[in-house]
């Protein structure tokens, strides 16, 4: 997380104190690395340079207008999967012609939305839906272009709850169904296949399973245009993994070797979709203790930030470093375990649930009320999958470039909070 330094014992974003902008925005609050998020983006650039990509950020993976601008303004294209994420695309000043729409339940409505605003393509994950295309575009008078998306039965060895490619997901279409499908896309005039979709999972933490992604879209191209289908795109999706414990993570050009040499077999062009890869780095969450206490042989820490604004270690018990925004001891490679001059704590949020949870068992640095702590790699799955869980507000975020800090979401107020509701 090159964003996110410590100097002279205090956390910096880029050339900004966290300290000062907790002073200045209040707690919890989401802070974000500008050139961590183009850092990121530029190496998946260039890592598949040689096939031409369309990278289609991941919107999913935090859609924060600010993010999106900023994605937007360097080059990227999106990948979305509402149409709310298609509006907030639009909205930021995105190119939408350049937008892929995935996901297994578009509506009529969302089509309508997506067609109009001319996107690349539809990801198309059953008949029903291709159907549905088929009839909103000819109500249109224009003609909707999809990718079949597949499910070519590999496991990415990923969480049971992010995995996508196995037979038996929600996800795709097997890829026997999918080519009787390309042959009902012939048949359609407001209908054409361009491409076929392939995502595996999320994340993937080695490149075998892209390998043999990549082989299968080789063979499905070579048959699909061998019955007449003019195939010129494959989307191997996202999914590449980040480093939240140590350096897990692989680079872009990992995955670009053994992607790269199959979609130049199939004369193809690539699209990715890109998430985490390149937000989750970028971004961390600040918080406040707000008590400490020592029950039933436990110390637990307990912030102002909770499930309701990072889900993710509640969901998934997934892994995210912590450590003092001013720490008496220095963060070290290795977090997990026993670290002297720590004690053993669990950070828990307010949030009336048992499972609202940070971290069990962490070795941290002595910290007491009123004390700053750092969620680090929250910047993807954190804010996009927020809530209002017990009324709580949604948390204001702040984009750091070099020594400036702007604010990209104000703090959600009470009123607010209940602005579309009635008591009458």
């Amino acid at each position: 997380m090159s964003g996110f330094q410590y100097r002279n014992g205090q956390l910096y974003c880029e050339g900004v104190s966290v300290t000062k902008l907790v002073e200045q925005h209040g707690t919890p609050l989401w802070i974000y690395s500008k050139n961590e998020l183009l850092s990121r983006l530029r190496e998946i650039q260039t890592a598949f340079a040689e096939v031409d990509p369309v990278v289609c950020y991941s919107v999913k993976a935090n859609g924060s207008l600010g993010i999106l601008r900023t994605m937007a303004l360097a080059g990227s294209s999106f990948d979305v999967v509402s149409g709310g994420e298609l509006f907030r695309v639009k909205k930021a000043g995105a190119d939408t012609t350049k937008v892929v729409f995935a996901g297994v339940g578009k509506t009529d409505e969302e089509i309508r939305f997506a067609l109009e605003c001319n996107i690349l393509k539809f990801d198309v994950e059953s008949e029903a839906e291709l159907d549905a295309i088929a009839f909103v575009a000819k109500s249109l008078g224009t003609v909707g272009r999809v990718a079949l998306r597949l499910n070519p039965d590999i496991d990415a060895k990923t969480h049971v709850k992010t995995t996508t490619g196995k037979k038996g997901n929600k996800f795709g279409m097997d890829i026997e169904r999918a080519s009787q499908l390309a042959e009902k896309v012939l048949k359609n005039q407001y209908l054409s296949l361009s491409g076929i979709h392939m995502h595996l999972g999320s994340p993937i933490l080695t490149t075998d399973p892209y390998e043999a992604a990549a082989k299968k879209a080789v063979e499905v191209v070579r048959e699909y245009r061998s019955k007449g289908h003019p195939i010129h795109w494959i989307n191997l999706g996202g999914g590449f993994g980040i480093s939240y414990r140590k350096n897990e993570g692989l680079p872009a050009s990992e995955y670009a070797k053994v992607i790269v040499p199959h979609v130049k077999e199939a004369g193809c062009r690539l699209t990715l979709e890109p998430g985490r890869y390149i937000a989750g780095n970028s971004g961390i969450l600040a918080t406040q203790i707000v008590f400490k206490k020592q029950e039933g042989g436990k110390t637990f820490l307990i912030q102002d930030g909770g499930m309701n604004d990072l889900i993710r270690p509640a969901m998934y018990d997934s892994f995210h470093r912590l450590w003092p925004v001013a720490p008496k001891v220095a963060m070290p490679e290795d977090v997990e375990g026993e670290i002297a001059g720590c004690e053993k704590v669990d950070v828990v949020g307010p949030i009336c649930e048992s499972s609202d949870y940070f971290a069990k068992d962490r070795y941290l640095p002595p910290m007491e009320r009123g004390d700053l702590l750092c969620t680090f790699s929250a910047g993807a799955y954190g804010t996009a999958m927020s809530s209002n869980y017990n009324a709580k507000p949604l948390a204001a975020e702040v984009l750091v470039d070099g020594e400036t800090a702007k604010l990209i979401r104000r703090r959600q107020t009470y009123e607010e909070l209940v602005s579309l509701e009635t008591a009458e």
